[in-house]
């Protein structure tokens, strides 16, 4: 070890579009929403996370929040390099030190990612005090993480349903065989929950409760082994243009999101049809393997289940799946250094 290495400090972020995670010596450090609030005049941000999340859709002409990452990738370079670095701050073996640590970084990113794309993420990390800056792709940190050995001569479907992006890929080999990155995940849905209710109960709602209602009575199909419980939803009305509460079920939440859900099945049924056939029969073995925090929509499972005729197994904590694989590879370096770029 190098007298450089006993300063260097090694972390595993997932820079999700929707929430960013963190791994330092094994343990998930932060776990906060991908939300920025910058006030308009300065272009300073003035919170992350957590704090900007709260002020979402509550803010007034002089400061804006936004979400530097679209689709999974930086849109905003400027507020995700301020995000990063601010979640960085709140390590706590990083926290308070007078000198940062250099940092030895791995960061997940979508398969169907560009070489710019690529460059604008290692650059953000590269602000912060980066020595290196490995990347690793989503499927990949995924398989690791549900608890697949990627290296066996064995195939194996993954598909991270995330905030901004549905990856889907057969792996095998320590790498991807074949994969689809689609534009369609749980910003998709929360939309489509916004718009229909917009179009059939007149109700215009914010963001921020539209994503209540996708966690608390989402569904993906219209009859549930366990049925939930309607919940109140307020808004503005309309019509009226007074606020309004209406009581809301799963079964309307399944129709507002059956085209989207569509779109994934066929996107899975498209990655199957370009298997080939030797992994094909070991996926008709070891089924398809979900993460992301789209997996804990109910009734996804049994959707795919229906349209493949595989079995489809929910990871062990979706959401943290993608960076539990990142964090599993930035340990055994030496054993997954192939898979990172």
């Amino acid at each position: 070890m190098g007298i450089l290495d006993m300063f260097t400090q090694e972390i595993a972020i997932d820079l999700g579009t929707a929430n960013t995670l963190i791994i330092h010596n094994n343990k998930i450090v932060v776990d906060q929403p991908s939300i920025v609030a910058i006030e308009r005049s300065t272009g300073k941000p003035i919170a992350v996370g957590e704090q900007a999340k709260h002020m979402q859709g509550k803010t007034h002409e002089d400061i804006k929040t936004v979400r530097p990452l679209k689709d999974g990738v930086i849109a905003d370079f400027h507020a995700s390099e301020h995000m990063i670095k601010e979640f960085i701050k709140q390590i706590p073996g990083i926290k308070g030190k007078f000198f940062q640590p250099a940092l030895r970084i791995v960061i997940c990113i979508p398969s169907g990612i560009t070489e710019v794309e690529k460059r604008a993420v290692r650059d953000s990390a590269q602000k912060v005090n980066a020595k290196e800056v490995r990347l690793i792709y989503e499927p990949m940190a995924a398989a690791i993480g549900v608890g697949i050995d990627v290296q066996k001569p064995e195939g194996n479907m993954i598909i991270d349903i995330g905030g901004g992006t549905t990856e889907i890929a057969v792996v095998a080999l320590g790498g991807i065989v074949c994969d689809k990155s689609v534009k369609i995940a749980g910003d998709v849905f929360t939309n489509d929950i916004a718009y229909y209710l917009r179009t059939h109960h007149n109700l215009y709602i914010g963001e921020r409760t539209a994503e209540r209602i996708k966690i608390e009575v989402g569904s993906a199909v219209e009859e549930l082994d366990v049925p939930i419980d309607d919940i109140p939803v307020q808004g503005r009305d309309l019509i009226t243009g007074k606020p309004k509460e209406i009581m809301v079920n799963y079964k309307e939440i399944a129709k507002a999101l059956d085209k989207s859900i569509i779109r994934i099945e066929d996107a899975v049924m498209e990655t199957l049809s370009l298997t080939p056939p030797e992994l094909a029969a070991d996926i008709y073995k070891t089924g398809i393997y979900l993460a992301g925090g789209g997996a804990l929509l109910r009734g996804l499972a049994d959707r795919l289940h229906r349209k493949t005729g595989l079995p489809v197994f929910v990871a062990e904590d979706p959401l943290r799946a993608v960076v539990r694989g990142t964090g599993i590879a930035l340990k055994n370096m030496d054993k997954f250094n192939f898979l990172i770029k």
